[in-house]
Parts: C-alpha cells; structure tokens; sequence
C-alpha cells in the first residue's frame, strides 16, 4: 500500500524524507508545503519530473493524503500545527507526525483536536544536504511514539524504508535524543579535537582530516563486526598507565578534562573485556583526580 503524504517543510530533513519515500515508491502522491513562494532547487521540484507538488502553505491538506509529516525546527512545530489545525479538520484516515527526536506529541495537541492521530517519527540519522540525505535514510533506524493509527502509518513508512522501528515512549524520549547526539554531533566536535591535537603535533590543517579518516573507519567498521568491548583498542584497553600519564601531562586544562571523561568511559568497556582489576584502579585513580 502506497501512502498520500503531505510534508510541512522543504528544508533538509523533509526533503530527504520526501525524495527516500519516493526512491523506495512508498508514496503515490506528495505534496509540500513551504513559507516561500518558490519550492527549493532540489531534483523533487524539476520541471518535468512530476514527483512532488509545492504549496505554500500550511493550507488545506488536500483530500486522500494519509500521513501528514511535519518536518519543521522543534521550536515550530507547534506553531505550525496551529496553522494546520486552523486550515480544517483531517482527512479521513490521515495521521500527524512530527519528526522531532526530542519532543514528545504533546506538540502537536491542536492537530489531535483536529482529527489527526498523532504521532512521532524521528530519523536515527545525520542528514546534513537534502540531495545526499534521502540515500542516508535507507536502512536507517526510526525512533516512534504515538497513537494506534500513528504508529501503524510510522512503521508502514519505515518498512517500505527498509529500516528499523525503535519504539521510545515520550518520558524516555530525552534519554533517546542525548544518544542521538552523541553518536553524531558529539562525534563530528571529537574529530574535530582530534584534528585540532595532530595541528599541535605539527600535522598540517590540510592533512590532519585525511589522516584520521581511514583510523575512524576502521574503528567504525569494528565496532560493527565486534561490539564496543572488543573494538575497544589503545592504552586504556592495554592498561597502560604510564602512556595515559604522559598524555595528561601535555594536555591543556580544556583537553584533559575531555581526556579524562572520555577516558573514564573507555575504562568501563576495557574492565568488560577483561582488564586486570589492579591497572584497572590505578587508570580510574589518574583519569579520576586529573
């Protein structure tokens, strides 16, 4: 079954949203709805293409769509929901859901007064170009909440994506954006540090990127076949004490102390694999007192 779906923002996520349900040919009809008069170059709105309708909006939803996707910053999602709620009731059959990892659905009560079941669906994924991003969306990870029928629209979506369906009740929903963040954004800041560290050693800004790529791959490629535990490398699996010293003792203020909360979880992983219990507590001694 194909879905009629409406998505309220043209901006990188709801287009890549927009062009991944399309790819997959999960979406009979898809229409846009934007602030600006003109949809945004993207190969959705291509003259002669006829994948996708641009709107401005929000306006009526027009009759037949199923599933209302509402792609907007968190701190609009309820301002637009007004607007939608004002523009009339929902169709019959259509749900509501907005793409936030960090709101519950209370954002969108006034659609819920409207007619819609409402519901969450939120990308486990960095979508940083809407051209790449649809790709990226394929096989990915979806955290949903919600009513009945917007659960059951949320994994119709997700399956025809090939993806997988996390179900994360709206108290736990903090807990689940945080890991969202450190998995990706806090990922992309410690690259960034290590980056900024091999600039100290005298590796060139050309070059520092480059050469850490192929190490953060490789590292990514095992924690995928092996798990945390195992992937775990370094001297803090190794229980070298005398290497975790000599680094602390170059640092600056600002870079230990990220050293030392990093270090401190690493050292959870390394006592999982086995470490022996004596480098174990003079690790903790040394990443906990500098």
């Amino acid at each position: 079954m194909s879905d009629q779906v409406v998505i309220v923002g043209p901006g990188r996520m709801g287009l890549a949203m927009g062009a991944a349900l399309t790819q997959v040919g999960a979406v009979r009809r898809l229409v846009f709805f934007g602030r600006e008069l003109e949809p945004p170059p993207h190969p959705l709105f291509d003259a002669g293409a006829h994948v996708a309708e641009y709107r401005i909006g929000p306006g009526p939803v027009p009759e037949g769509t199923t599933i209302v996707l509402v792609a907007v910053p968190d701190d609009r999602i309820a301002e637009v929901a007004q607007s939608l709620a004002r523009a009339g009731q929902a169709p019959p059959g259509c749900v509501a859901l907005h793409l936030s990892g960090a709101l519950s659905t209370d954002a969108l009560a006034p659609l819920h007064a409207a007619g819609y079941p409402v519901g969450s669906l939120h990308p486990l994924q960095a979508v940083a170009d809407p051209w790449s991003g649809g790709d990226r969306l394929i096989g990915s990870a979806f955290a949903l909440a919600g009513e009945p029928p917007a659960l059951a629209a949320g994994r119709r979506l997700i399956y025809a994506l090939q993806g997988r369906a996390l179900v994360v009740p709206p108290t736990l929903r903090p807990h689940y954006h945080a890991a969202a963040v450190f998995a990706s954004n806090y990922l992309v800041a410690l690259v960034a540090a290590a980056a900024r560290l091999l600039g100290y050693a005298g590796v060139g800004e050309g070059d520092a990127l480059p050469a850490l790529l192929p190490l953060i791959r490789g590292t990514l490629d095992n924690l995928e076949h092996l798990g945390p535990a195992a992937a775990l490398t370094g001297p803090i699996a190794r229980g070298d004490v005398d290497t975790v010293r000599l680094h602390l003792a170059r640092l600056s203020p600002d870079d230990r102390a990220l050293y030392c909360a990093l270090g401190r979880e690493a050292l959870r992983l390394a006592r999982v694999a086995g470490l022996d219990p004596g480098r174990a507590a003079e690790l903790d001694a040394i990443l906990g007192s500098s």
